[in-house]
């Protein structure tokens, strides 16, 4: 029976190290190119036997480990944990998983959801505890083992070292899992094994792959065996130049030129032969090939290759096969769930969009319509026939998508992208807070609104209509206001009110405005220092007050003293 590679996924929290991991791995320089210093999509790398074994002889020998498995292929996953949750059919994508764990961090949130998700698919991982030459005095001693290295380091340094790994040990217990020292581990099965690491200085590395070889043949081998069909996962499509490739891992079967494909789309599977195919070259880049054997990174091209979307299963068909594949790989594209209400949701590739919505279904944001691409015109009027229902629903959030020039300023729908997953939905969720609050103030305050205003010497007219300035002390003041002067007494209705001469509907705290009063003459009813008020209704007054955590300090004490000019002559006033 021949057994394939084994995929391995490394997860974890979004500054943790993952990449800077994988970089040491393949000798490569990823992470300087990352926004934000996060990956933003899936790659992979081919890690055959030879080069393991290069790199990790002496290793092998000391943990009686004989190298069967033709090598690894590492993917590496996109900074939050909901990336990990890549699929075929049957459970995971990757058979086993690193978990790393910023040393001096701990466990964060993100390192969490990704033990879940490795929890709830059951896939073997081991734990990479990260960053440990950053410990306060640790000596990098490069010619040593890991094991032999942290039994060199000094007192302090060795207790600051165990009072860490026993802190992370104790959250792995939180979950039932059980955890030690990768030279401690006597049953890999019962145990997680521990490896400290310092990706940065490439440090424990050969142990990780060491412990990854073990864990592979000891355990995985069923799952490695190799299946006739021949079955993949999109996980990119790029263009360069003038051409579009697939990029994809092949984890079943074998894949070769002139095959049928059968792909999964968002709408009906897509039926083409393949034309190229490149197979990734250990550590880094392509080289074209005529046909690969499972497990393998790809690179394809093929006819209809463009309408291909990131995360599509597909299968290797004979025509007479057809049909009945198109409708296996289609049956795995129906999990976006969708609400009657909730903003939409848009993204670059199927891959980005399944992770964005794995996110806002666990922070409990509700999506009524999706879509891969630009935030165009379309998006702006669906978004926008929510106002009327819920406008904390106006929203298309775009993960690393641009915004169409027609819909740039658009004013009615908020649009938020960023190319960073988890601060895309942080942005939205702190947006969401003010837009309620504001919502709420507007509804409380829609039929009046607290203003305390100073009459200052500006005079355009003195009567029939006064026209006059003043200064918006506190509050809002709007058209249509019914004012009143310091001792409750009712000066008039305000008819309009301008700024420059342009007519305005509301003037906000310390702006001046010319208000119209058709019915007194200035220098008579008002005089220059003057101060006045909005007049409330009881009822008015009272609903204000019961809702005083929507109202400014400043409009808290307008209301107050509106209270105690209106007392003078009714003592139980808006009480």
């Amino acid at each position: 029976m021949a057994f394939r590679q084994p995929i391995i996924t490394v997860v974890g929290h979004v500054d943790h190290g993952k990449t800077r991991m994988l970089d040491a791995i393949r000798s490569t320089c990823v992470f300087e190119k990352e926004a934000g210093g996060i990956t933003q999509k899936i790659s992979f790398t081919a890690f055959p036997s030879e080069i393991l074994k290069q790199k990790c002889s002496g290793l092998l020998e000391k943990f009686n480990i004989k190298l069967e498995i033709p090598g690894f292929l590492f993917i590496d996953t996109p900074g939050h944990a909901a990336f990990s949750n890549l699929r075929k059919r049957g459970g995971a994508l990757a058979d086993i998983a690193i978990l790393v764990v910023d040393i001096n961090d701990g466990f964060m949130p993100q390192t969490e959801e990704s033990l879940q998700i490795l929890k709830e698919n059951k896939t073997p991982f081991l734990v990479a505890l990260n960053k440990v030459d950053s410990i306060a005095g640790w000596n990098p001693m490069p010619e040593l083992g890991m094991m032999e290295m942290i039994d060199k380091q000094s007192a302090h340094v060795k207790q600051d070292f165990d009072n860490k790994m026993y802190k992370i040990m104790g959250s792995l217990a939180n979950y039932g899992f059980d955890s030690d020292l990768f030279y401690r581990v006597s049953d890999f099965t019962k145990q997680i094994a521990l490896v400290p690491t310092s990706a940065k200085k490439n440090m424990g590395i050969s142990e990780l792959l060491v412990m990854l070889s073990g864990i592979s043949q000891r355990f995985l081998k069923g799952r490695l065996e190799m299946g006739k069909q021949t079955k993949g996962t999109v996980l990119e499509v790029k263009k360069e130049k003038d051409m579009t490739y697939v990029e994809a891992i092949v984890y079943d079967g074998s894949l070769k030129i002139g095959d049928n494909l059968v792909i999964a789309t968002l709408d009906k599977p897509i039926i083409s032969k393949l034309r190229a195919l490149f197979e990734a070259m250990p550590l880094k880049g392509f080289k074209s090939v005529h046909k690969v054997t499972a497990a393998a990174g790809v690179r394809m091209q093929f006819p209809d290759s463009s309408k291909v979307l990131s995360g599509m299963p597909f299968v290797v068909a004979k025509s007479s096969e057809i049909h009945s594949a198109e409708r296996e790989v289609q049956s795995e594209v129906q999990t976006i769930e969708l609400d009657d209400t909730g903003i939409i949701a848009k993204a670059d590739s199927l891959g980005s969009l399944e992770a964005l919505m794995i996110l806002l279904k666990k922070s409990g944001i509700r999506v009524s319509k999706v879509g891969i691409g630009s935030i165009n015109k379309t998006d702006a009027i669906m978004a926008s026939s929510n106002i009327s229902n819920d406008p904390l629903d106006a929203v298309v959030l775009g993960f690393n998508v641009g915004v169409s020039e027609d819909v740039k300023n658009e004013e009615k729908v908020k649009m938020m992208t960023n190319d960073i997953i988890y601060k895309l939905i942080e942005d939205f969720e702190a947006w969401k807070i003010i837009k309620d609050a504001e919502l709420k103030r507007e509804k409380v305050l829609e039929l009046a609104i607290p203003a305390k205003l100073s009459v200052l010497r500006y005079v355009f007219r003195q009567s029939k209509p006064a026209i006059f300035g003043v200064e918006v002390k506190a509050g809002k003041l709007r058209e249509n206001a019914y004012i009143i002067n310091a001792e409750g007494k009712s000066v008039d209705h305000m008819k309009a009110m301008q700024v420059k001469g342009k007519g305005v509907k509301e003037a906000k705290k310390g702006e001046e405005v010319a208000i119209s009063l058709p019915s007194i003459t200035y220098g008579r009813q008002v005089k220059e220092g003057d101060i006045l008020y909005v007049d409330l209704t009881e009822y008015q007054f009272r609903n204000l007050k019961n809702n005083k955590e929507l109202l400014s300090y400043d409009e808290i004490q307008t209301l107050q003293e509106l209270a105690e000019i209106k007392r003078k002559t009714k003592p139980t006033w808006g009480v």
